[in-house]
């Protein structure tokens, strides 16, 4: 095995296109968007063709049905069509699904497009593209490495969203080609948006021969060993799974609280540029800033803050958001609207790729697409109500003037109150996704924020940094984290560091006592309240008596186990409050956070098996116990990745080191030749 010193650079992994299926699926996704892009814009210019001739109610109706049209299939079949992406076929799903709406957007035009198909057609595609979505969200993790699924994610939503304007341009072009070629082909005369009709046609005939050669695609999804659960029994599943889970819960509730405080946008867009002077043009611009916007925060956004909390992250953008609207909705300058609206783009467009990612690395495969589904599902329904309510509230306020001595100083209409609220919406939501979610207690935002822009990660304020280095090794039963911990401390020895090993509980005098209790079966009756405190207190002395005086004289500090274990096991595990768990550790620990915390990532039905021995209280825990546990250390490994190095635990012991030497190279005092590692094989696993 070569290797290479701290000073050596770093092979530059391959970018996530290079993964040949994912971008065979994400090819046609792009596609796909566009679209559904030039499918929205050629239906509601249709609509209004139909309709010109009746008025003007009836033509905003006609049009205003499309939209409503496309929004409610997702009440109904969302999520149904969440659940048939978990049981079914996804690649045939897919397959089927573009086929079907290649068919029925060709129909409009050979049909002589009337209205009353129109809406039937727009319906009925509507409905296949919810079973082609979650199929497609809930099948990209098992085609990239986890490690790198935020970047296939920013990608996707990247394409999502920035097709728009693309398609936006290509309908116009189109246009001007449909006027042309209908003096040429008498078919296309007086038929205006047909031609766009057929092109998006047949961008839904290639995605469906990209998705019929993309055989990397799993095609079973559920155990076959057990018995197969009802539709009705995974959708009901799904929803009781991101109702109990916290993080998948906060992260649903932020991302719908933004997307209602766009709706409020989308209700009052047209007649809040038109009261500030603009017309369809302008209209057209603040349309395309939205999205320019979101391109710019899902791509940007992450790579410019990277040793910020992703949980904070959210947070922030989705308050950031809120603040920016409310200067949308009281500034009467369109310039500075439209430049704002790219900005109200950007936060929005990090809190979904952030949302998008953690949920993806979090649900298990079997009820992603239900997750995904359950989502997208609410946003529309979200939509939906926003969109139709918010004109409503906007035209029963009217129009407002505030007048001095007579003058009229300032007009404030609906459209301002609407902005508004949707502004403290957002605000409010981003607090509370700040309140549940912060995993940097005891450092102040704004220190994190100045901290995170300079590349650097802050310690709590008041401490003086200390000369050593602390390295925790986190993960569940039996996964390995004891046998390398001890072997981490071997190889730094053999460098010629000061290595203290230690672990929790135990490994102070009082600790020892308070590890009896802990772990002992006997005291099965100890409850979760007690249980968090001794595990702090235990904490409190280990930080006091063996950590704190090993790194002010510059040792390595190599401990199995620290706070996360607690968050984990106490927050997760035992149903606590998570930020209560914090906020008594980081009480009890001064605040002390490792330069480093190495996962070992192992499903827990294979880590206790790995067990001899008679089982302790926390082993013999059920293995829904265990389960909820993994799922919140990767959690908090998704929240802060420039602090954990994740390895996956059912990996050989020397892959395992030899992922852990190389990171721990790069934060090491100094370099450290690769020639020196060669203990790793010959040690024999231990239990944990």
């Amino acid at each position: 095995m070569t290797s290479h010193g701290r000073s050596t650079a770093r092979r530059k992994p391959p970018h996530v296109l290079a993964n040949a299926p994912f971008r065979k699926l994400w090819t046609a996704m792009s596609v796909c968007s566009l679209g559904d892009w030039l499918n929205l814009l050629a239906l509601t210019a249709l609509a209004g063709n139909l309709t010109a001739a009746e008025g003007y109610k009836t033509q905003s109706l006609a049009i205003g049905g499309v939209f409503v049209v496309k929004m409610l299939p997702a009440i109904v079949l969302g999520p149904l069509a969440g659940a048939f992406a978990d049981r079914f076929d996804r690649r045939l799903t897919m397959f089927t699904a573009d086929l079907l709406r290649f068919a029925l957007v060709l129909s409009i035009p050979l049909t002589g497009a009337n209205y009353s198909w129109l809406i039937i057609a727009t319906f009925m595609v509507e409905c296949v593209n919810l079973f082609w979505v979650p199929a497609k969200d809930a099948t990209v993790p098992n085609l990239v490495p986890k490690e790198r699924l935020e970047e296939a994610n920013q990608l996707n939503l990247l394409v999502t969203y920035g097709t728009a304007p693309v398609a936006a341009l290509l309908f116009s072009v189109l246009s001007v080609a449909d006027d042309a070629l209908g003096t040429v082909v008498p078919y296309f005369e007086d038929r205006d948006t047909y031609l766009a009709l057929i092109i998006n046609a047949l961008a839904y005939l290639v995605s469906a021969f990209l998705i019929f050669t993309l055989r990397d695609i799993p095609g079973n999804h559920v155990d076959g060993t057990a018995a197969t659960p009802s539709v009705l029994r995974q959708i009901f599943e799904g929803w009781r799974f991101i109702g109990a889970d916290r993080l998948i819960r906060g992260l649903v509730i932020g991302m719908l609280g933004a997307f209602a405080a766009g709706g409020a946008v989308v209700g009052v867009a047209k007649i809040y540029v038109q009261a500030l002077g603009g017309g369809d043009a302008a209209y057209g611009v603040v349309f395309g800033a939205v999205f320019v916007g979101m391109a710019s925060g899902m791509f940007f956004g992450p790579r410019l803050l990277r040793e910020l909390s992703r949980r904070r992250l959210f947070g922030l953008s989705i308050v950031t958001a809120g603040f920016v609207l409310a200067a949308i909705a009281l500034i009467h300058n369109l310039v500075i609207v439209a430049l704002l609206t790219v900005a109200l783009g950007a936060c929005a467009g990090i809190a979904w790729i952030i949302g998008y990612t953690m949920i993806g690395l979090e649900v298990e495969d079997g009820l992603r697409g239900r997750t995904f589904s359950f989502l997208q599902s609410l946003a529309r329904v979200t939509l939906l109500l926003v969109v139709a309510v918010v004109p409503t509230l906007a035209g029963l306020f009217g129009e407002r003037v505030i007048r001095i001595e007579q003058e009229p100083v300032y007009r404030f209409d609906g459209s301002n109150l609407v902005l508004l609220v949707g502004a403290l919406l957002a605000v409010a939501v981003g607090l509370l996704a700040l309140r549940q979610m912060d995993d940097r207690r005891g450092v102040p935002i704004v220190t994190d924020l100045i901290a995170a822009f300079r590349g650097e990660r802050p310690a709590p304020e008041g401490t003086e940094p200390p000369r050593g280095m602390f390295i925790a090794f986190e993960g569940g039963e039996g996964s390995g984290k004891t046998t390398q911990s001890r072997l981490l401390a071997i190889w730094l020895r053999d460098q010629g560091f000061d290595v203290v090993q230690t672990r929790e509980p135990g490994s102070t005098k009082v600790g020892m006592r308070l590890r009896a209790i802990l772990l002992d079966a006997v005291h099965q009756g100890l409850s979760a309240r007690s249980e968090a405190l001794l595990y702090a207190a235990d904490r409190a002395e280990h930080v006091e008596k063996v950590i704190l005086p090993a790194l002010y004289r510059g040792a390595m500090v190599i401990s199995d186990r620290y706070v996360d274990s607690s968050l984990a096991y106490q927050g997760a595990g035992r149903s606590l409050k998570p930020e209560e768990v914090a906020r008594i550790n980081a009480w009890a620990t001064g605040g002390l956070v490792p330069d480093l915390t190495v996962l070992i990532d192992t499903p827990p039905s294979v880590g206790l098996t790995r067990l001899g021995g008679a089982a302790d209280r926390i082993e013999s825990e059920p293995l829904e116990f265990h389960e909820r546990v993994r799922r919140e250390f990767r959690a908090l490994a998704t929240a802060d990745p420039g602090r954990y190095l994740v390895v996956d635990g059912t990996l050989t012991q020397e892959e395992i080191s030899g992922a852990i030497h190389d990171r721990v190279r790069e934060i090491l005092p100094d370099p450290v030749p690769r020639e020196s590692e060669d203990i790793t094989g010959t040690m024999p696993a231990i239990r944990d």
